[in-house]
């Protein structure tokens, strides 16, 4: 890396972080206005207002770099080839024989790196801070009970319904298991007061522990239930590891099924969503697959966006900086366009599979992209 690669992505580098920071900043300003008493009683619960604000706010930012960062990064290179021209060292490069596809790869290999580290954001890091990201800042670290859908169990013919979920204790309140298969003595309903989700272990499969059983109220007289010569309704009666008045419901249908929050699955990693689809107890929408297609290709399409807007960034007839900013949140629009069309439509099952409509924009635009690259690089 020669020294002019240094400094152009040094400056280039230097503009991603004002420009993240200033739209962060932005972010910030308003959220928190908009939220002072929960920011104010989250902070009296707290040590230090600053810690609670960054330990709050910190999963915002992480968000809003998956948001933005494709879109930041173009912009950045629109300013500091701008910059370039400002100062007049781009007219030297230019002069000394560089081409402007020379000048350029250094930021295109940083923007090759911002989307990697957006991905990992995206997969890794905002998963785990779920309960941050869709909660007030007055309730995640609260007992609030939050709402819950019921899910039905296709495995087991089980539906699971409850009064709302402690997402802290991974608990229903008030559960309710409506049993459609034949369980014998067990009736229809398993009622009582509390459940929570276990894991799968090496001697238990995963399931809900129900306490304080109500209904049927001779739970520790029963057998465990068995559907197909799987056990699936434990009892104390049978089951040395259970307590009276217990009951185990197996079942794969975690807390995140029955969240009733669609910003939350889609805040889930690849792998989640992936277990999800493959779990025959529940069903899955074609929404759902349609954002496994999209997360797989969304880097290649990220870069594209940025790949698209290389002839503005080294326009030589326009150089009024807002009319190429302009024509530059165009072609963003346009590219968000055919994305969204592209999944409404898999998603109402229309013309796109859902693997289709997330390769379609990728199929239109990548070519154009490849081409836009090219002149570019021959400018």
């Amino acid at each position: 890396m020669t020294q002019i690669d240094r400094y152009i992505l040094f400056l280039f580098a230097r503009t991603i972080l004002i420009c993240f920071s200033s739209i962060g900043g932005v972010f910030v300003v308003f959220h928190a206005f908009n939220n002072l008493d929960e920011l104010y009683r989250l902070a009296a619960d707290s040590e230090s207002m600053p810690l609670a604000l960054i330990s709050y706010y910190g999963p915002y930012m992480l968000m809003l770099f998956d948001w933005t960062a494709a879109i930041i990064a173009l912009m950045a290179m629109l300013f500091t080839v701008g910059w370039l021209r400002r100062t007049g060292e781009l007219t030297s490069l230019l002069a000394a024989g560089i081409r402007h596809g020379r000048i350029l790869r250094p930021m295109l290999a940083l923007v090759a790196a911002v989307i990697l580290l957006q991905a990992y954001c995206r997969e890794r890091l905002i998963p785990g801070h779920r309960e941050i990201l869709t909660n007030k800042p007055g309730d995640y670290r609260s007992e609030k009970v939050q709402s819950m859908l019921p899910a039905f169990d296709k495995s087991n013919g089980i539906l699971i319904e409850g009064e709302g979920l402690r997402s802290a204790e991974s608990s229903i309140d008030q559960p309710s298991f409506r049993l459609y298969a034949e369980f014998g003595a067990f009736g229809d309903v398993i009622d009582g007061e509390s459940a929570t989700w276990m894991p799968a272990d090496g001697q238990r499969p995963a399931g809900y522990l129900v306490t304080a059983v109500l209904r049927p109220a001779n739970i520790d007289r029963l057998a465990s239930g068995r559907l197909g010569g799987k056990p699936v309704l434990l009892t104390a009666h049978d089951t040395d590891w259970l307590e009276p008045g217990q009951c185990f419901v197996v079942t794969t249908l975690d807390i995140e099924v029955l969240r009733d929050n669609p910003r939350s699955t889609r805040m889930a990693g690849i792998p989640e969503l992936v277990r999800r689809i493959r779990n025959n107890s529940v069903h899955s929408s074609k929404d759902l697959h349609t954002l496994v297609h999209d997360r797989l290709l969304r880097p290649p399409l990220d870069f594209c966006l940025v790949l698209l807007g290389l002839p503005l960034v080294i326009n030589r007839g326009d150089r009024r900086l807002f009319s190429v900013i302009g024509q530059t949140i165009g072609i963003v629009l346009v590219f968000f366009a055919l994305k969204t069309t592209s999944a409404a439509m898999a998603g109402n099952g229309y013309l796109l599979s859902p693997a289709m409509a997330a390769w379609t924009p990728l199929l239109l635009l990548g070519p154009w992209a490849f081409v836009r690259w090219r002149e570019a690089e021959t400018q």
